[in-house]
């Protein structure tokens, strides 16, 4: 599912407007009839309404909103703010539309004074100020008005996008200046910023509505960003011949665990071979030989000559992946050892945790990193790897697309939303996972995936699709049944054949 920047939706209207065809005002008219539903299948006609409406096209909507609510019998006070003297001409028309209907009691239209209702608790306010087409913070009067209704006790519901939200960067926002609505209904798609999580406090429950948009038109827009959709994976999915053996089946190379730390190796190792690989050797110091051979008796053990740390590159010829970087630790010879293995190896890599954190201490080296490789920090390491920090989530986003770009390499940003960032500068929003999954070692997981995935003979891109759905997916399943208090990393793997039944189980 293609997300479009605010532009891109004014763009989609005017191509439904000409190409349906239909009019502005009744596609306008369209929106309204589906925001009324919404509104009405959750909230009675014995809730008092307020409803706030800006001059453009946001406004219009609150508008026929209004007017409809109106006809359904709903108390409804309205006040359209017109300080400018300039309305939208479907703005304009929506308000001629509301004089006219007699089940309207109170409007109000605001030119200069403003004597805000009293807002109470039980009553719903409807945010119409200012939608998709927002593009700087909001100041004066409406900046009073949003904290007003914000210090409210009511129910507030926004159409399409919180009044002050910009639909993607709002880097520079005045947060304090935002509606923090309770719902939002937005209009057709996502918008960006939806998808960031300092934003969630601002968007309440979130539903999208179809108001019927033009297919052809979301076709015919390219977008860097999009929502991964189940359907997509279907035809990446690779079968196992019913007369494969394990060599068919690929052989991964997992680098992972210090002294202390061999459960990142043991979770990393598990769930890689839960991902269909056939065969999972694991390099690790000796000190963790014997947790590993217990907990993990199908891998095959390749011991460092080093006690308690990762030390020496190994020959990867025989490998068909390599996942490098849980739980090694940060040793200066782990470092020179890490950035060996990388040069040496021809096979895809994915680098995780304390991978990143030394090639985050050696910046340099990350211009040596082979063209495709899998990179997949939370929103910390990826500020180190960066050596910047980020003031908001789309700073974050923008910074790790150009290292994507410019490294060649497939960067997973982790997160409720797990973002990939592609070499060739599309960005790709993984819609499975929970809170559940805030859990240590989930991430040593996706590593094992992935990786698994790889040596399986996934391409990169597939492999980190594929991978980010089926780690939160199997998170989904294990929150679904232990609830999302009690789930732990290795329920990720525990879960994961369900995933994968679940996935293969449509396309068989």
């Amino acid at each position: 599912m293609k997300i479009f920047t605010g532009a891109q939706i004014r763009e989609l209207d005017k191509y439904t407007i000409e190409h349906e065809p239909i009019k502005s005002i009744d596609l306008m008219e369209r929106a309204a009839r589906a925001l009324t539903r919404a509104i009405t299948d959750r909230w009675g006609n014995c809730t008092k309404v307020v409803v706030f409406a800006g001059p453009g096209n946001n406004g219009g909507d609150a508008l026929a909103v209004a007017r409809m609510l109106a006809e359904r019998k709903y108390s409804v006070s309205v006040y359209l703010f017109n300080i400018s003297g300039k309305l939208s001409d479907d703005c304009t028309t929506n308000r001629q539309r509301l004089t006219e209907c007699k089940a309207v009691k109170e409007f109000t239209e605001v030119i200069n004074e403003f004597d805000p209702p009293k807002l109470e608790s039980g009553m719903l306010v409807v945010d119409g100020l200012f939608g998709s087409g927002l593009n700087k913070p909001l100041a004066g009067g409406f900046a009073s008005l949003v904290k007003y209704i914000n210090q409210s006790s009511a129910t507030v519901v926004s159409i399409d996008v919180p009044s002050g939200l910009m639909t993607e960067d709002n880097t520079y926002n005045v947060r304090a200046n935002i509606i923090k609505a309770n719902v939002t209904f937005t209009l057709q798609n996502k918008k960006l910023s939806f998808f960031f999580p300092e934003n969630q406090k601002f968007i309440g429950e979130l539903n999208v509505l179809d108001i019927g948009l033009s297919k052809d038109g979301m076709k015919s827009l390219s977008t860097h960003y999009s929502v991964l959709e189940e359907s997509e994976l279907y035809p990446r999915i690779l079968h196992r011949g019913d007369y494969s053996h394990k060599g068919d089946m690929g052989h991964a190379l997992i680098i992972a665990g210090s002294y202390g730390m061999a459960g990142a190796a043991i979770l990393a190792t598990k769930a890689c071979l839960r991902s269909g690989v056939g065969k999972v050797t694991v390099c690790t110091p000796r000190r963790n030989n014997d947790i590993m051979q217990v907990s993990v008796p199908e891998a095959v053990m390749c011991i460092d000559k080093e006690e308690t740390y990762f030390s020496e590159a190994v020959d990867a010829t025989d490998f068909d992946a390599i996942g490098i970087g849980p739980g090694l630790g940060q040793q200066e010879s782990s470092a020179i050892a890490l950035i060996t293995q990388i040069r040496r190896t021809q096979a895809p890599i994915v680098i995780d945790a304390d991978g990143l954190n030394m090639l985050s201490s050696h910046r340099a080296w990350l211009q040596q990193l082979p063209h495709g490789i899998i990179m997949t920090p939370h929103p910390k390491e990826y500020e180190r790897l960066a050596g910047n920090h980020f003031s908001d989530s789309y700073e974050r986003l923008a910074s790790a697309m150009d290292m994507a770009e410019r490294l060649h390499a497939f960067i997973i940003l982790k997160g409720h939303y797990s973002a990939l960032c592609m070499p060739d500068g599309n960005i790709v929003f993984n819609p499975t996972g929970n809170a559940g999954m805030a859990t240590a070692g989930s991430g040593d997981v996706l590593t094992g995936i992935i990786t698994g995935l790889l040596a399986r003979g996934y391409k990169q891109a597939d492999a980190c699709l594929l991978g980010m759905y089926l780690h939160g997916l199997s998170g989904d399943i294990a929150a679904q049944s232990l609830g999302v208090e009690s789930v732990v990393a290795s329920d990720l793997i525990n879960y994961l054949p369900q995933a994968f039944k679940h996935l293969y189980g449509i396309v068989s």
